[in-house]
């Protein structure tokens, strides 16, 4: 029996898959053979896209909502789409692209031709957009820096409890780590704090 199954993928746990699966639903997709995956695209290392790779055949259909769903990278892209539709001899239907649907039959050399072209020109869009992704936080986080802004958790403040033991520790009268823990910071942290 040739199965249909659907592959859903958001990139962190607190992004919506709501649109995907409304995309599935409305394709005839069957929430048991939905596979869903809350994981960066930017490899293959995903573990519901490991389980479909290994349960689909030959004559299954893969839906996709869009071809960045599948990856972002664009070797592995291409690599993935010529695994399942070559190796596994599996259709693959993108929803958002209906010229990367394999599924159809009896398509001619300039219908398979045009077919590839697309894969590789969304692939190459799919993984520039990450990688303009990444130059732009990066630039962001710089931008923001230089501005003054501060990164990571905020300062603790040095309490009056601080002065006191600073004046122990000097004394030798408590360790660096015995004062630390008194103060709920790491024994590195106070050395700081005592030679600032």
């Amino acid at each position: 029996m040739n199965t249909t199954y659907g592959y859903v993928r958001v990139s962190t746990r607190d992004k919506n898959d709501d649109r995907q699966f409304i995309a599935m639903h409305e394709f005839g997709e069957e929430d048991r053979y939905i596979l869903m995956d809350k994981l960066s695209g930017k490899d293959f290392n995903r573990p519901a896209y490991q389980r479909l790779i290994e349960i689909i055949e030959p004559g299954d259909t893969l839906v996709l909502k869009s071809i960045d769903r599948l990856g972002r990278d664009y070797e592995e892209i291409i690599d993935q789409w010529r695994v399942i539709t070559k190796d596994h001899q599996t259709a693959i239907v993108v929803l958002d692209m209906p010229l990367l649907d394999t599924k159809q039959k009896n398509k001619d050399l300039t219908g398979i031709f045009i077919s590839d072209l697309v894969l590789q020109i969304l692939s190459y869009v799919a993984q520039t957009e990450r990688e303009f992704n990444h130059q732009r936080q990066r630039e962001g986080i710089a931008a923001a820096k230089a501005k003054g802004v501060r990164f990571g958790r905020p300062a603790k403040e040095r309490t009056e409890l601080f002065y006191q033991l600073k004046k122990m520790y000097e004394a030798k009268e408590i360790s660096a780590r015995a004062a630390a823990k008194l103060l709920e910071v790491h024994h590195k942290t106070f050395l700081r704090w005592v030679a600032e």
